[in-house]
C-alpha cells in the first residue's frame, strides 16, 4: 500500500478491520451508512421530547443530547429503541472532522421514509437505507455543521447507563402499559412480563416504541417485571412498584450488568 493511499484511508477514517464487544458475547463489525442532522432550533421531536420510541423528555429519561432517529431498516418496529450505536464520518474530506472521531448515540426515534424523493436526495431513510438522523450535538462531534448528508461507519455497542431500569406506568381500568427506559447492555427490550401479587407472570406486547401493554387490571397490587434484552438476557425486578402505585409514576428496578 502506497504512503499516499494509507494517508487518505487514515484521514477519511476507513476501517481496516476491528469490532467491539457487546454484552453476552456479541460482536458487531463496522457497517456503512449515512447521516444527517436536525438543528436544535427547529424543535424536532429528538429535541422536544417526542419521538416514535415514546420516551418523552429525553433528559428526564437520561438519554441526553446524543440521540438519533434511525431508518426503518434499523428501527425494526421499535425494537431498536434504546440501542446504542458508535458512529463516525468517513470518506468525505470536506465534511468529516479530521481524525474521524466517533460519537455514541442512542436510538430514540424513527426516521420516516420519503418515497417521493430518491435515496440520495431527500429519501435518505427509504428502505433499505441504513441512516441516522442525528441530534445536532451528536452530529457536530463527527462532522462539520455545513454538511448536508455524510457517509458514516457505524456499529452496535453496549450502552453505559447510570442506575437501574426505569418503569413508567400508565394505562386504565382494563389494561396496564409500561414505558421501559434507561436500559443498559445492548439497550434493547425484546420481551416483557409483569406480575402482580395476585397473578402469575403475564406476557406484555409491544404497543409502540418501548411502551409495553397487557389487558389486565393490576391496580392495588405490587408489580414485578421480567425484562428480556435484545440478546436474550433476562433481568427480573421484583416488587418494583408498591401496592399503592399510581398511573404516571416512574419506578427504578434492577439493571443488566455486563
Amino acid at each position: 500500500m502506497s504512503s499516499l493511499l494509507l494517508f487518505l484511508l487514515l484521514f477519511s477514517g476507513v476501517s481496516l478491520g476491528g469490532c467491539i464487544r457487546l454484552g453476552n458475547g456479541g460482536y458487531e463489525e463496522w457497517r456503512m451508512g449515512s447521516a444527517t442532522y436536525i438543528k436544535e432550533s427547529l424543535g424536532h421531536p429528538l429535541n422536544d421530547g417526542g419521538g416514535a420510541c415514546g420516551y418523552g423528555d429525553l433528559d428526564i429519561f437520561r438519554y441526553g443530547r446524543y440521540t438519533a432517529g434511525v431508518s426503518g431498516a434499523l428501527f425494526g418496529r421499535g425494537s431498536a429503541c434504546g440501542g446504542c450505536y458508535e458512529v463516525r464520518c468517513v470518506n468525505h474530506v470536506l465534511w468529516c472532522l479530521r481524525g474521524s472521531p466517533t460519537v455514541v448515540v442512542t436510538a430514540t426515534d424513527f426516521c420516516a421514509p420519503n418515497l417521493g424523493l430518491s435515496d440520495d436526495y431527500g429519501g435518505w431513510c427509504n428502505f433499505p437505507k441504513e441512516h441516522f438522523e442525528m441530534s445536532e450535538a451528536a452530529f457536530l462531534r463527527v462532522a462539520k455543521a455545513k454538511a448536508d448528508i455524510v457517509p458514516v461507519q457505524f456499529r452496535r455497542v453496549s450502552c453505559d447507563r447510570a442506575g437501574g431500569m426505569r418503569f413508567t406506568i400508565t394505562g386504565g381500568a382494563s389494561f396496564l402499559q409500561v414505558l421501559i427506559t434507561n436500559v443498559a447492555a445492548d439497550g434493547e427490550v425484546a420481551a416483557v412480563k409483569v406480575k402482580g401479587s395476585r397473578t402469575g407472570w403475564i406476557p406484555m406486547g409491544r404497543n409502540w416504541g418501548q411502551n409495553w401493554q397487557c389487558d389486565a387490571d393490576l391496580r392495588g397490587q405490587p408489580l414485578s417485571f421480567e425484562v428480556t434484552g435484545g440478546r436474550g438476557r433476562t433481568v427480573t425486578a421484583y416488587s418494583v412498584a408498591p401496592a399503592d402505585w399510581m398511573f404516571a409514576q416512574t419506578f427504578e428496578g434492577k439493571q443488566f450488568v455486563e
